[in-house]
């Protein structure tokens, strides 16, 4: 069991009698070192001056303070301590109370056996090297739990990722009582000009920070930590520079340095910055990719923006003013962008060309097709005799319908060619939704009229035939083209039927064309779009779809 040099562990002999002092100190000297007093107040200011031992060994009899009072006054100061008790047969009832308190380990009885003391000794050490063991270990692992848990707070508490890296820089310099720290982001394997730092503020003035490249460098290219000391005897200062990776991606390299202290970074200080260290890159790693996105969705966003400014001025900005007739449109997309449009086309002949069309999805696609359709609507308008609609209509499937199959897609239109001076509507559908006509003159009027001509859809075949219909429109005719943004729409004041319950007692329903039919009489007169829209956009929590409407009334 014999320990040289620093190793050796700490033992204390307390007895009143010169010869038992002796004869203990000379027992345990070799195995331990051992400090000697004759009376407990001795005993006391030896570890006051020395700190803890690892075992005691006290006479029970003594002057001034018995052996048990003795240890009682150790056991809060120094609670690893192992107690050994030496005693008479006539001190059990003391002895009794010391044991069942847990100040005594063991006791030996006078006079001893030297065998059986060394025995009791050594097995005393051991049971001190494992209490040792087991608290440093617990130790350990509630300054790492600790340590974690700061760290995970401060990720928690961060905005953004720049905030992140600073509070994290501050809580572990904090956290190892660096002098100085300081965290530098890595990009590609490449320091980044960002530096985010921390010092200790009661740390001295000559406490600057020493260069810390070279070791920075190495950590580059090898991805292991590197500790060194700099300074001269009296004022060393210790560096520890640790990278954070995870998953292979090298995120930020740190520096922790600390001035005046009396040894190097522990090995187990070391591990533990490590651990910590995986948990905070994890965390960066989590806050640069949230970074990036938002990055990207800003960036999306803006782009957004711009696609739909140009798609607002694809659509007319301005309604043609025809003497005859007064014209209402409006376009609102459920997203920045959509695949409703309508169009408003003056033919320099005078006939007026009303178009209404819904491309199916939403978003970025949806809004590329209705770009297509809408250049390609007006060149086949801006022709010197342009077709029937329905012909119109073949020519734009024609163009559009490869695109429109090979990427799932169709169209729903309704086109209408209006002559003011004969007031004939010649109109054709493929697959859109009925438009509605009604006389704003005839206050009795209980339904409107449907216009049921339709084909199908544009892209749904190669080669699209539908029948055109006709008719003639009078003064206070008001046809109602939309497309069923407005017709599907969910709202919560429709008595109509397919109710959904929501919970709460409030209920959602389909519009429908009933529906539509009923808000368009309840309007005052004349009839105003942006207020029909305004009712239906009130009672409905959310817009699922592109909404449009266009509405030609015949003064």
């Amino acid at each position: 069991m014999t320990e040289t040099g620093l190793d050796k562990l700490k033992l204390m002999v307390v007895d009143d009698e010169p010869d038992n002092l002796e004869l203990l100190y000379r027992t345990f000297r070799r195995d331990f070192q051992v400090f000697k007093a004759s009376n407990a107040i001795s005993a006391i200011d030896i570890l006051d001056k020395e700190g803890e031992m690892a075992v005691i060994i006290s006479d029970q009899r003594m002057p001034e303070m018995n052996g048990t009072e003795f240890l009682s006054l150790t056991v809060e100061r120094f609670p690893d301590t192992i107690r050994i008790l030496l005693t008479g047969f006539t001190d059990v009832e003391d002895l009794v109370d010391a044991i069942n308190s847990g100040q005594v380990f063991k006791y030996i009885t006078k006079p001893w056996k030297p065998d059986r003391l060394k025995a009791v000794v050594e097995q005393a050490a051991d049971t001190y090297r494992v209490v040792k063991k087991r608290t440093q270990e617990l130790s350990r692992a509630l300054r790492r739990e600790s340590l974690f848990n700061a760290v995970t707070t401060a990720v928690r508490e961060s905005l953004d990722y720049r905030s992140m890296l600073q509070k994290i820089v501050a809580t572990l310099g904090q956290s190892f009582d660096a002098t100085y720290c300081f965290v530098r982001p890595v990009e590609n394997d490449h320091l980044t000009q960002d530096e985010f730092y921390y010092q200790d503020p009661k740390a001295s003035k000559f406490s600057y920070p020493v260069d810390s490249e070279a070791l920075i460098e190495k950590v580059l290219e090898t991805r292991n930590y590197q500790v060194s000391q700099s300074g001269d005897d009296t004022y060393p200062c210790y560096q520890l520079v640790v990278p954070l990776i995870y998953q292979q991606q090298f995120l930020a390299i740190l520096t922790l340095c600390q001035y005046k202290r009396d040894y190097s970074w522990l090995e187990q200080d070391i591990q533990l910055i490590t651990g910590v260290v995986e948990q905070a890159a994890l965390a960066l790693s989590q806050a640069k990719l949230y970074q990036r996105l938002q990055e990207k969705q800003e960036q999306i966003r803006l782009e957004l923006g711009v696609a739909r400014q140009i798609q607002n001025n694809l659509l007319r900005q301005r309604l043609p003013e025809i003497d005859s007739a007064r014209i209402q449109a409006s376009c609102l997309p459920a997203r920045e962008v959509g695949g409703d449009f309508f169009e408003v086309f003056v033919h320099p002949k005078g006939d007026l060309w009303l178009a209404v069309g819904d491309v199916s999805g939403k978003g970025v696609p949806a809004a590329l097709f209705m770009a297509s359709a809408i250049s390609v609507l007006r060149r086949e308008l801006s022709q010197e005799t342009p077709e029937l609609p329905n012909v119109v209509m073949q020519n734009l499937n024609h163009a559009l319908c490869d695109d429109l199959i090979g990427n799932n897609c169709f169209i729903t239109m309704v086109l209408a060619r209006y002559i003011s001076a004969t007031g004939e509507l010649v109109y054709a559908n493929a697959g859109h939704i009925y438009p509605l006509l009604w006389s704003s003159k005839d206050t009795s009027i209980q339904q409107p009229t449907y216009l049921t001509t339709r084909g199908v859809p544009l892209g749904i075949l190669p080669k699209w035939q539908a029948q055109y219909g006709q008719l003639v429109l009078s003064s206070g005719d008001i046809l109602l083209l939309a497309s069923d943004g407005i017709t599907e729409a969910m709202v919560t004041n429709h008595p109509d039927a397919e109710v959904s319950k929501l919970g709460a007692g409030i209920n959602r329903s389909m519009l429908k064309q009933e529906g539509l039919w009923k808000l368009l009489k309840n309007q005052p007169q004349p009839l105003c779009l942006d207020s029909l829209l305004a009712r239906i956009q009130e009672d409905t929590d959310s817009q699922e779809d592109d909404q449009t409407i266009l509405a030609l009334e015949v003064l």
